[in-house]
């Protein structure tokens, strides 16, 4: 089930790549909103701003993992297109060793200093111990996350969308009937959501797991090569550790913000949490077409034809453009109504209310949103680490500055305002990034050329 996205039309072999990716996507995401929905109507609006209070938390430390798997799986990619397959053997194996130590690192150092961090965000009193409760599970709970990410990172990488999609789903649905139990029946709170996604995840990981060494034996490391190699090790570093420090300085901004969230109440952190749990449904298709892009581009690399990448960019973008259009129109009109499903009691209008403010801002601004992820993947997909990262700082700068001021200010949409800034901001820089580099590629190329015709 492997997909050569080195031939054929750009665009038809994306939409055959996204759909699947971006289908899994929205059921992630759904089955996190369901989280927030049984969390909020049963346990309560408390609960429900202790969940979304450590949204940022696990962006920081997931996002970070998700980022360091995708690097290590770039070579996988790079290496198929090149149709490299020992190479490609040699980098899984590597790749599974580096991820099984990061994830070791990640889930003690996450667990001893959750209380502090929590702390220094300024998590309100009446919600920090369910803050805490939750965020410790799915940090004890890192190697499930990895192992999915992992095992979908390296079927992605040979143009394999659809099984990690099966498997997710699976995941999906073991994940609400585990919250239904774990919340009302077991009455475990929050801590019952975050076992239900732990285990969910660990499920799905296993999964992909059994069908790779059932199925693809292309995928099957050789013998000799479990093993860490410093050369590809210090390769798939290079490559990841930058990804993965894009994820962390994207998520301090938003741990910033949320800093300045929480000093206006755990209502305005619910309506926050609400509204932007609507929003990462309808955006997950951006984040389906970034996964895309990086395999693309991957695999194109590989082969070195420049000429495709910016065929699929042209492509990738026309897509972006008119999904952040239509969804835009959406979220600013019809899909507020969605918001009081999440909550229930005295204090639900003013939730409602809250959580519009923030969706009929962040709507106008899906279009750089989505020039985030085409681009951003396009150069880390050619192996390019260090302009993506300074995205993510470009974000950072603008996240912090405009929190800054809504803190000073106590203002909830200033709070609305400083998330989409660090859109426009990181969109148009990684846009003026991609001109640069594909410039800077297509140069070196030719003087290749020209030296080789001589």
């Amino acid at each position: 089930m492997e997909l050569d996205m080195t031939k054929g039309k750009p665009m038809g072999l994306m939409l055959r790549f996204l759909l699947p990716v971006a289908i899994g996507n929205i059921f992630q995401q759904l089955y996190n909103t369901v989280d927030s929905i049984i969390v909020g109507r049963f346990v309560g609006v408390g609960a429900l701003a202790a969940v979304g209070s450590t949204g940022t938390i696990m962006f920081l430390i997931l996002g970070f993992l998700s980022g360091l798997t995708s690097g290590f799986t770039v070579l996988v990619s790079q290496r198929f297109g090149a149709g490299d397959i020992k190479g490609m053997k040699r980098a899984v194996g590597n790749a599974a060793l580096l991820a099984v130590i990061v994830s070791a690192v990640m889930t003690f150092f996450s667990m001893v200093f959750m209380k502090q961090l929590l702390t220094l965000m300024n998590t309100p009193a009446d919600i920090f111990q369910d803050a805490y409760d939750y965020i410790i599970v799915i940090c004890g709970g890192i190697f499930c996350n990895v192992l999915y990410n992992m095992m979908a990172a390296v079927l992605r990488a040979v143009g394999n969308s659809k099984v990690p999609l099966y498997f997710l789903l699976v995941s999906v649905v073991l994940n609400c009937g585990l919250d239904l139990f774990l919340i009302i029946v077991c009455d475990m709170g929050v801590a019952g959501a975050a076992w239900a996604t732990i285990i969910s995840q660990g499920v799905s990981g296993v999964l992909c797991l059994f069908y790779v060494y059932k199925k693809m034996e292309i995928l099957h490391p050789g013998k000799g090569n479990w093993k860490l190699e410093h050369t590809l090790s210090m390769q798939q570093l290079a490559i990841g550790i930058p990804m993965a420090l894009q994820f962390s300085i994207t998520a301090v901004g938003a741990i910033i913000l949320q800093s300045a969230l929480n000093l206006l109440g755990s209502v305005m952190v619910a309506a926050y949490t609400a509204a932007s749990k609507v929003e990462q449904v309808v955006t997950q298709p951006f984040l389906a077409m970034g996964a895309t892009m990086a395999t693309y581009s991957a695999q194109n690399m590989g082969i070195g034809d420049i000429k495709r990448i910016r065929k699929g960019v042209a492509a990738a973008n026309l897509m972006t453009i008119v999904y952040a259009v239509v969804i835009g129109v959406l979220v600013a009109t019809a899909l507020v109504s969605v918001v009081p499903v999440f909550v229930t009691g005295d204090n639900v209008q003013a939730v409602v209310d809250a959580a519009a403010i923030y969706m009929r801002i962040s709507a106008l601004c899906y279009i750089p949103l989505g020039m985030i992820f085409v681009f951003r993947n396009v150069l880390q997909g050619a192996g390019y680490g260090f302009l993506p990262m300074m995205g993510g700082v470009v974000e950072l700068v603008c996240r912090t500055i405009f929190a800054f001021l809504a803190a000073y200010h106590h203002s909830y949409t200033g709070v609305c305002i400083a998330n989409v800034s660090a859109w426009v901001g990181a969109g148009f820089f990684l846009l003026a990034a991609y001109l640069y580099k594909m410039k800077r590629i297509e140069t070196g190329m030719q003087k290749t050329t020209s030296v080789h015709g001589v």
